[in-house]
C-alpha cells in the first residue's frame, strides 16, 4: 500500500500547486472578423485551454522575452488569438526597440525576414502566370539593366539558386551584428549604386548551387528579376496576385531603398491574422478558400529542402538543425516522444509562421527579441502541442 499512498499524497500536491490562470488570463475566443478567417474554440478542436493559458501566463511575465502576439490555428479555426505589450522596431533605438504599446489584432508588424518567405511566393505565382519560364533559368535572363555585372561564372547562377540561398556570392549577414554596416545586409543601404549593383557586384566565392549562405542581397536581386519580368513592383505584384485574392487588404511594404527599390528581404508589415491566413494557404497546398493561389508544386518546393542545405543552425533562435528550401525553413518539433516535420517562415526577433501539415496546424508568433534568444519552439513543445492531451 505504500507505493499507492506516496503516488495519491504526490498528485495531491501535484493539482494543489497547479496555478489556476482562468481569473487572470480569462479564454477568450478569437472573434469573427470578415475576413476569411473561420474561428472557434479550443473545445472545439479537443485542445486543453489550461495548458495554452499557461503559455500566455509566462509570455505576459517575460519568460521567453518579448513576444507581441501567439495565433493558433487548427482544423480551418482560428482558436488562439492573444497579443501583449511590446515595442515597435526602430534599428536606431535601444535594443532596435522603439515606442512601446500594446499590440492588437488591427496593428500590422514588421515581418522582417518572414518578408522573404512572401517575396519567394510572389516569383511561384510569376511562373504559374507565365511572366517567369522557370526557375532553371540563369539570373540574367532577367536583369537587362545589369549585363555590365555578367560574367561566364556569374552567368551560371539561377533564379533557383537565389531562392535557395545558395548563389555563391560573398554575403556576410549572420557573421556581423545588424546594428553595423559592415553587415551587407545594412551596408546596401549605404551603396549609391544601387541596391542589385551591391548584391550582383559581390565576388563569387563558391560555384552556384553548392553552398548555402543566408543572402538579403540574393532575394533583392529577385525582387529585381520579378519587375523586369511582370513589369509591376513587388508592391504591386504582391497586392493583384497575392493579397487581394486573398482578402489581405492592410500591409505595407515600408522600407525603399533611396534608389527606389522595395527590400524585398525584410521590408513588409502584415497583421498577426493575415499571417495566419499565408499560413493556412500553404497549409491547404496554396488553396485559399477555395481560390487557388499558388501551385502545388510550388508549395511542396517551399517544404523540401534543397540539396545541401540542411543540418543549419539558425542564430538566435532555438530551433533544432534545420533545413532550407525556397526560402522557407524546415525543422521538427517533437510531440509524445515523436519527431514531427514543420516548415517555418522566420523573420528577426521572433517573427514566425509555422506550419505543421501532419496536424493540420498553422502557429503564428510576432516579437521584438532581437538581442535574445527566441525561445518559441520551446512555447510549441511546452505547452500548445501538449494541450492536445486533455488533461
Amino acid at each position: 500500500m505504500k507505493p499507492l499512498f506516496i503516488v495519491l499524497i504526490s498528485t495531491i500536491v501535484i493539482l494543489g500547486c497547479e496555478k489556476d490562470l482562468s481569473s487572470q488570463f480569462p479564454y477568450t475566443p478569437p472573434v469573427e472578423n470578415n475576413d476569411g478567417l473561420q474561428v472557434g474554440s479550443l473545445s472545439e478542436i479537443h485542445m486543453n485551454e489550461t495548458r495554452i493559458l499557461k503559455a500566455v501566463d509566462r509570455i505576459f511575465h517575460g519568460k521567453y522575452g518579448e513576444v507581441h502576439s501567439m495565433l493558433i490555428y487548427k482544423d480551418e479555426l482560428l482558436v488562439v488569438e492573444e497579443y501583449f505589450e511590446g515595442h515597435q522596431y526602430l534599428w536606431e533605438g535601444p535594443g532596435h526597440k522603439g515606442e512601446k504599446i500594446s499590440w492588437n489584432r488591427d496593428l500590422l508588424h514588421c515581418t522582417h525576414s518572414v518578408s522573404k518567405s512572401i517575396t519567394s511566393l510572389c516569383i511561384g505565382i510569376s511562373i504559374d502566370q507565365g511572366f517567369i519560364e522557370n526557375v532553371n533559368q540563369s539570373i540574367f535572363d532577367y536583369l537587362p539593366g545589369h549585363q555590365h555585372l555578367k560574367t561566364e561564372a556569374k552567368a551560371k547562377i539561377t533564379i533557383e539558386h537565389l531562392l535557395t540561398m545558395s548563389s555563391g556570392l560573398l554575403w556576410n549577414e549572420w557573421g556581423i551584428p545588424l546594428s553595423s554596416v559592415l553587415n551587407d545586409q545594412i551596408g546596401i543601404w549605404f551603396w549609391e549604386g544601387g541596391p542589385v549593383n551591391y548584391a550582383l557586384g559581390r565576388d563569387l566565392v563558391a560555384e552556384p548551387g553548392t553552398r548555402f549562405n543566408y543572402s538579403g542581397g540574393d532575394i533583392q536581386i529577385l525582387v529585381e528579376i520579378l519587375k523586369n519580368a511582370t513589369g509591376m513592383s513587388l508592391d504591386e505584384f504582391s497586392s493583384k496576385y497575392l493579397f487581394e485574392p486573398m482578402g489581405i487588404t492592410s500591409h505595407e511594404w515600408w522600407l525603399i531603398f533611396p534608389s527606389g527599390e522595395i527590400q524585398g528581404a525584410g521590408g513588409l508589415k502584415l497583421t498577426p491574422r493575415d499571417m495566419v491566413k499565408v499560413g493556412a494557404m500553404m497549409l491547404n497546398k496554396g488553396v485559399w478558400n477555395g481560390t487557388r493561389i499558388i501551385s502545388e508544386k510550388w508549395v511542396s518546393k517551399c517544404t523540401t529542402p534543397y540539396p545541401g542545405n540542411t543540418g543549419i543552425k539558425i542564430p538566435g533562435e532555438d530551433a533544432r538543425k534545420v533545413g532550407y528550401a525556397y526560402t522557407w525553413w524546415t525543422n521538427k518539433v517533437e510531440h509524445k516522444g515523436v519527431l514531427i516535420p514543420c516548415y517555418f517562415a522566420l523573420g528577426w526577433g521572433g517573427q514566425k509562421i509555422i506550419i505543421l501539415q501532419d496536424l493540420d496546424m498553422v502557429l503564428v508568433f510576432t516579437g521584438a527579441n532581437y538581442l535574445s534568444r527566441v525561445h518559441q519552439f520551446e512555447i510549441i513543445e511546452r505547452f500548445i502541442l501538449q494541450a492536445l492531451q486533455r488533461e
